[in-house]
């Protein structure tokens, strides 16, 4: 096997990543801090720093005005995809905690766009099914519990546009995906990724960005 790329992801490199992306502005940066000081033994549930501004940008990209985020945590990513949508863009969150959701409603009020976000707290599966069946989302972002993966990847395929993306997180779950006695959620995103690769209906690409992330574009 050919490896074309060499680079090893060093602290020294991490940050100069960082500062050659868009920096996170006064909230969001402040979101970040608070999810890690308040919640420290859940704070790697939060998506990574360079994903906010990764998300913004297929946001746009995509023209994106009907979004889905599927897991919202303290409301970083749904913060970061609202601000890169237009005024009468909207975002639907679904999560099941308003504990850790509260975080991300204060956030998104001061931020302005907390009218653009339209947080579900239930069963995620309950809120997708609960959406009109023709395809009308332009863009999802995956990132819930790993079981469920493959199922919300089924209620979302058929909901999203010709040419709507979704991008998943945590696709590569701390190298553990190349374990051939993988349990657990290591499993399960095994399973999940074997279910992306093989959709005729989806072109996939998986990336080594943060925990890996997908990137699925319907056709």
């Amino acid at each position: 096997m050919t490896k074309g790329n060499e680079t090893k992801i060093t602290d020294e490199l991490y940050a100069y990543m960082l500062a050659h992306n868009p920096p996170l502005d006064a909230v969001q940066r402040e979101l970040v801090e608070t999810t890690y000081a308040e919640l420290p033994d859940r704070a790697g549930m939060q998506s990574a720093e360079e994903q906010g501004p990764l998300l913004a940008f297929l946001v746009r990209l995509t023209g994106a005005r009907h979004i889905v985020e599927v897991g919202t945590f303290t409301g970083f990513s749904a913060l970061a995809m609202a601000q890169a949508l237009p005024a009468d863009g909207r975002l639907i969150a679904c999560d099941i905690s308003e504990e850790w959701t509260a975080y991300g409603r204060a956030a998104w009020e001061k931020a302005g766009v907390a009218d653009r976000i339209d947080l579900r707290i239930a069963p995620a599966l309950d809120t997708l099914r609960a959406m009109p069946l023709e395809p009308h989302i332009d863009f999802a972002y995956l990132d819930a519990d790993k079981s469920g993966y493959i199922a919300y990847w089924e209620e979302l395929v058929p909901r999203l546009r010709q040419g709507g993306v979704i991008a998943t997180d945590n696709v590569l779950f701390h190298g553990r995906v190349t374990d051939p006695h993988a349990t657990g959620a290591a499993k399960d995103i095994q399973d999940f990724n074997d279910h992306v690769s093989a959709d005729p209906r989806m072109d996939s690409v998986l990336l080594t960005v943060a925990d890996g992330l997908t990137l699925s574009r319907k056709r």
